[in-house]
């Protein structure tokens, strides 16, 4: 059997078996040739050039009893391999942590040209925060596209921090990227010019909803309450008074653009291309919270009804 024989026929199996994707791949092809490529110790560029490679029969078992795995288990390939892709590069992650998969990543990477953050930041951009860094991925690409800038990251997990501690020395950023604890802003010090979060944002209706792949992963991680908005709520009213004052935060709420909506009716954002749409990542700068803040002081309580004394 050949490689690309073995890929497709895997490739079949996970289809029948009803995995779900989204760990790193959107398909049941592509996931079955990082699953078969890595068993192999092959880098998943290989593919087309070794499409054509006759496998030993020891090959195509370990490459079989892996997607088994995959299968029985439901634990995204990631947990499997110990390994995803951001953007291209490469990042340590087990079930401490969920899979990264922000798309706040497209919009750091644009960085390195004229990318869509480019009109909202400036040469004197030199502090970056990484909100609920989980494995300090956004925190590694951040610092990768704005050479110049020192980037903080933290977490509440101190779990996820070990693993976000591992790809900042995986990719000798250790100089430029400061761990820490923190709840939110609780620890943050200073103020910055930019703030990207990925936040805890999936309401309580799409968590119990979730399949077996996300489950897998941490909860603390991905539950935002009933509307999804519990952490944005408190983001929103503290992010003010971290940010400079051209500082803007960058915000991912994935499919709760609804729920968004509906809690921020006075929030004037901007709303981000990503590979999945606009209505995944918004922007908003520090001016526009403080309105927004101002706003809510102000306006008046309702009327309350008198009732006569007895």
């Amino acid at each position: 059997m050949t490689l690309i024989d073995l890929i497709t026929a895997q490739s079949a199996r996970l289809k029948s078996a009803g995995v779900s994707f989204g760990h790193g791949t959107t398909n049941a092809f592509d996931e079955a040739a990082w699953l078969v490529l890595w068993s192999l110790g092959m880098p998943l560029e290989d593919l087309e050039s070794h499409a054509k490679r006759a496998l030993t029969a020891d090959e195509q078992a370990k490459a079989e009893a892996l997607v088994g795995e995959r299968i029985a288990t439901r634990r995204p390939a990631a947990y499997l391999t110990g390994e995803a892709w951001l953007q291209n590069v490469p990042f340590t992650v087990d079930e401490r942590v969920i899979v990264p998969r922000s798309f706040i990543a497209e919009l750091l990477a644009d960085g390195e040209g004229e990318g869509t953050l480019d009109a909202w930041l400036s040469d004197e951009t030199q502090r970056v925060l990484d909100l609920c860094t989980g494995n300090g991925s956004l925190a590694v690409i951040a610092a990768m596209a704005f050479p110049e800038v020192a980037v903080d990251a933290c977490d509440l997990s101190e779990d996820a921090l070990a693993v976000a501690r591992i790809n900042v020395d995986r990719h000798r950023l250790g100089a430029r990227i400061k761990l820490f604890a923190s709840d939110l802003f609780e620890n943050v010090p200073g103020r910055y010019d930019l703030i990207v979060c990925n936040p805890p944002y999936v309401n309580s209706a799409s968590m119990a909803a979730l399949p077996a792949e996300y489950l897998a992963e941490p909860a603390l991680a991905l539950a935002g309450g009933d509307d999804g908005m519990d952490l944005v709520r408190r983001i929103l009213a503290d992010a003010p008074s971290h940010m400079n004052d051209d500082a803007v935060l960058v915000l991912e709420i994935g499919n709760e653009r609804a729920h968004f909506d509906h809690a921020f009716r006075r929030l004037e954002v901007a709303w981000l291309p990503t590979s999945a749409g606009d209505d995944q990542v918004l922007l908003v700068t520090r001016e526009a919270l403080l309105k927004s803040l101002q706003a809510q002081r102000t306006r008046p309580s309702s009327p309350r009804r008198s009732t006569p004394d007895p």
